[in-house]
């Protein structure tokens, strides 16, 4: 075997931003207005060949009991790993574009064929549903039958408009317990404002490709994910911001829950402020520190996490049942290098205690430097209890495979759906009953119970409409704006647009308004969030071929000049706060249907 080399270099970066106000750090100034310099480094592992298995025996350490032995070889870049309908073996593979099937015919241990069974540029993410498969390139989203021979029906195209990638493209798809798909779409940066707001997120749509909402934000890149069993819960393994030194960030083992934010680009690990980024106008790093999520449990910084699965199986001891395991692809922001094995979650009561290392021995070090066996990207189960992981660099799947005597067969624990429908909910002017009888006239760039126009769709510009109404009444100090579909399947009613704290001297919105927390021309207004999961405005969007729905803009005018709630408020806080402070109200109501 050659000896490694290595490419390397070290870097001091000093970040100075321009705003605010910080608490001292040890390592300098962390906040607003920060001042910090940290240094990184670039090191590259050089790529060595893998051996035979008797060879590979002896450089792979395994816990006892457990053998790793190669599945097939000579694959070019497989990376993402699902098992199909007869316990098939399915490979994505992002640079050659397609979807593989590698099957061992003889039983043998080892693959002896490999077919393509579907190509798209930038392939990634797979998932089974009984007998179709889903499929997800940076942008799009199919689904196909799967045919008796293993091969897939012609690709149908259910989503067309993921976000244009950048730093992360590699979208990965799973079906929940809900029998709803989840998707996750990475950034486009290491660390930024993103000017989409599905970007850095988990999307959660219906098996057709409509009712698209963000499940939760602020995930840098969760390509691994997956349901706990027994407790159905959403667990996801999240990548750390590069960049802020050898020991910083840690990967992120988060419990995903609906609506939660979990800091990304602003606030990392445990709650750490990031010194380049500057909040949204009007919300301060430590607001965003207080209210964003924590992870569960940490793992070595810059170790690339990829896809991740919980074992399901029989076939390990039963210590290992119900734990998660991580394919870790390794750093090349870190000295010295991190990742480049199989990682466990090990968990206790239904939370994860520990991640620690499964499999090794992919990274090795020699005279000359670091090489590398293999860049671990995939990882699943297979029916018998066995374990696949891919190497998307060497082209390699392994087989881990337990042959100790502690096996013993034993049936998976089901998943529960944990996803309950959400119950139906009135409209807003519904609930909130005004103290008084004074009604307020509302119009908008619409007219009243006719079609909205294009523009203000989410198809269309996705521009706000100007709403505009009449003057305060007595004792009326602020108003509140919401925009809600009672048509809609779920949540219902689906809520476009919350705006509150709006001064009682304006009785107007313009056309276009920006979708920040806070508005920047008017301080004190704020905006929360819509049921997509984003601030803001966002458009009306009914299933396509669904009769024309009814979006509710009302006015409130309300008895106090704050509803004291932090920018980014919910649908339910916010009505909860306005109750008992309606002095009056008033609403027009449009129609939108996409054909």
């Amino acid at each position: 075997m050659p000896k490694p080399t290595m490419r390397t270099l070290a870097l001091t970066t000093s970040l100075l931003a321009l705003v605010g106000t910080a608490s001292a750090q040890p390592q300098g100034k962390v906040g607003q207005y920060s001042d910090v310099t940290i240094q990184g480094t670039i090191l590259e592992p050089e790529k060595l060949t893998v051996p035979g298995d008797a060879e590979l025996q002896n450089m792979l350490k395994a816990p006892d009991g457990f053998q790793v032995t190669v599945f097939a070889r000579d694959l070019v870049n497989p990376r993402m790993l699902a098992v199909g309908p007869k316990d098939r073996l399915y490979a994505t593979r992002r640079t050659v574009g397609d979807v593989i099937l590698v099957e061992d015919g003889d039983g043998d241990g080892e693959a002896d064929t490999t077919r393509t069974v579907a190509s798209r540029d930038g392939m990634h993410g797979i998932a089974f549903d009984g007998n179709q498969v889903f499929l997800v390139t940076v942008n799009d989203v199919y689904v196909a039958d799967v045919e008796d021979d293993g091969s897939f029906s012609p690709l149908r195209r259910i989503i067309n408009d993921l976000p244009d990638a950048g730093q992360h493209p590699n979208r990965t798809i799973a079906i929940g317990p809900d029998d709803m798909l989840y998707i996750s779409v990475g950034s486009t940066c290491n660390a930024c404002a993103e000017s989409n707001p599905e970007n850095a997120t988990m999307l959660r749509a219906k098996k057709d490709g409509s009712s698209r909402t963000i499940l939760a934000k602020g995930l840098r890149n969760t390509i691994g994910f997956d349901w706990q069993p027994g407790t159905g819960d959403l667990y996801g393994i999240d990548h750390g911001i590069d960049w802020l030194g050898d020991e910083a960030q840690i990967e992120e083992v988060n419990l995903i829950e609906k609506g939660k934010d979990y800091g990304w680009p602003y606030i990392y690990g445990m709650g750490e402020i990031n010194p380049q980024d500057n909040p949204p106008e009007g919300v301060s790093l430590e607001q965003l520190a207080r209210e964003t999520e924590k992870p569960l449990a940490g793992y070595t910084p810059h170790s690339a996490p990829m896809q991740m699965a919980f074992y399901k199986g029989a076939a390990f001891p039963e210590e290992y049942r119900g734990d998660a395991f991580i394919a870790m692809r390794g750093s090349w922001n870190r000295r010295p290098p991190s990742g480049y094995e199989v990682a466990r979650v090990r968990f206790e009561n239904d939370r994860p205690v520990a991640v620690e290392p499964f499999v090794t021995g992919f990274l090795n070090e020699g005279e000359n430097g670091f090489g590398y066996l293999g860049r671990l990207a995939g990882l699943t189960v297979a029916p018998d209890g066995s374990m696949f992981v891919s190497d998307d660099s060497n082209g390699v799947i392994y087989r881990i495979a337990y042959t100790g005597d502690q096996a013993a067969a034993q049936e998976a624990q089901p998943v529960p759906n944990s996803f309950p429908e959400p119950t139906p909910s009135e409209l807003a002017n519904a609930i909130l009953e005004p103290s008084q009888s004074e009604a307020l006239e509302v119009t908008a760039s619409f007219p009243r119970d006719e079609a909205i126009p294009v523009t203000f769709a989410a198809d269309g510009d996705n521009a706000s409409p100007a709403v505009e109404w009449s003057d305060a009444p007595d004792g009326a100090k602020s108003f509140v704006l919401l925009a809600e579909d009672p048509d809609a399947a779920q949540p219902k009613p689906f809520v476009h647009w919350i705006v509150y704290d709006i001064p009682a001297d304006v009785t107007k919105l313009r056309e276009g308004m920006p979708t920040d927390v806070v508005i920047p021309d008017m301080p004190d207004v704020k905006q929360g969030t819509n049921s997509r999961g984003s601030t803001g405005y966002f458009g009306p969007k009914p299933p396509v071929g669904d009769p024309a729905h009814h979006y509710h803009f009302q006015v409130f005018a309300l008895s106090v000049p704050s509803l004291e709630l932090d920018p980014g408020a919910k649908r339910d806080a916010v009505i909860e706060a306005m109750k008992g402070k309606v002095v009056a109200q008033g609403e027009i109501v449009g129609t939108f249907a996409r054909d």
